[in-house]
Parts: C-alpha cells; structure tokens; sequence
C-alpha cells in the first residue's frame, strides 16, 4: 500500500491559444528595448498587505516532536487582523508615492489616485513628462473614463497584454515590502 500526504492544491490558469501568441510577441518585443527605453517606465500596481498573515496556510519543514519551536510557529491575530490596500509607482530613477486606498478601490478612487499622484511621482523619480505608463488589465485600469484621462495627461503607455502573467517589475517591490512588513509585525 502507498503512502498519501495531504497538500495544498495549486491552482492553474489555461490561456487561450491565440492570448498565449500575443504574450509571447509581448515578450519578444520588448527583450531587445534598450536600458534607455525602461529608465522611462512608470510602473504602477495596487498591492493588499495582511500585516498578520491572516489569509491562506503556511507550511514549514520541521522536525518530529518540534511543532512549537518558536522558529516553527507564526505570529497571528484573533479574527485575522485585517489587511490594507496601496498603491504605488515605481521606475529605473527610484520609487513614486505610495497612496493607501480607504475601503474599496473602483474606477473613480483609481482616477483619483492617477490625477493627485502620477505626474508627482513621475517628477520625484527624475521623469517629468517624458514617461511611459504601465498597468495591467484590472477593469477600473480600462474603464473609459481612465482611458481618457490617461490620453490627455499621460500619452505613452506600455501595452500588456490580456491575462498575461503579471510582468510588472513592481511586483518584486511588493513582495519585499510585505516581507519587512511581516518581520516587523509582532
């Protein structure tokens, strides 16, 4: 008889053959930009921090017999201790500001965020108006109203393409920002 273990299943996302095309062409485009090109990128993203682990499982590799160990037990908050939602911008010249979103972010609090923030950080990380804006395809990033905006007051912005794996560098940023986040945290 063969021994089972239980894991946590992982989730996998199927992409249409012709959407699997364009992120590949995406991709080969853009390999052969010059460091001139990405010094010009804004990146920007929104990022929910849970400041005490309060979603999902976490595993750890332990010994037999050393479950409470501290370095094998994690921090928590009765109830879950809640989370808070940012977000940023960031380029080759540094970081812009970081903005927390009171309550749910739609469409109208995403424009906001645009028009008090973007153009600020743009010149804070050395840019002024010559940037490229990057986003991904989150519906209040393509609403209308934010597109219109943006064809004013932001005329060049770098395509991603539909349900593409998330190529925003800014990811990296968040995930070191919740790591220091959580080793401060008690």
């Amino acid at each position: 008889m063969q021994d089972f273990m239980v894991v946590l299943q992982y989730e996998s996302h199927s992409l249409i053959a012709s959407i699997e095309k364009e992120i590949l062409s995406f991709a080969k485009e853009r390999i052969s930009k010059p460091e001139s090109f990405w010094n010009t990128v804004i990146f920007s993203d929104e990022s929910k921090f849970n400041p005490y682990r309060s979603d999902g499982q976490y595993k750890v590799w332990r010994q037999v017999g050393k479950e409470l160990d501290p370095k094998n037990t994690i921090k928590m908050v009765k109830y879950g201790g809640g989370s808070v939602l940012f977000w940023g911008c960031m380029s080759a010249g540094g970081v812009g500001e970081l903005v927390f979103i009171d309550g749910i972010m739609d469409k109208m609090v995403y424009l906001e965020i645009l028009k008090n923030n973007l153009q600020k950080s743009a010149v804070n990380v050395g840019l002024g108006s010559n940037l490229i804006f990057q986003q991904d395809n989150d519906p209040k990033h393509t609403a209308k109203i934010v597109k219109l905006y943006l064809l004013y007051h932001c005329n060049k912005k770098l395509y991603t393409p539909p349900q593409s794996p998330d190529l925003n560098v800014i990811e990296n940023l968040w995930s070191q920002l919740e790591k220091s986040v959580h080793v401060s945290t008690p």
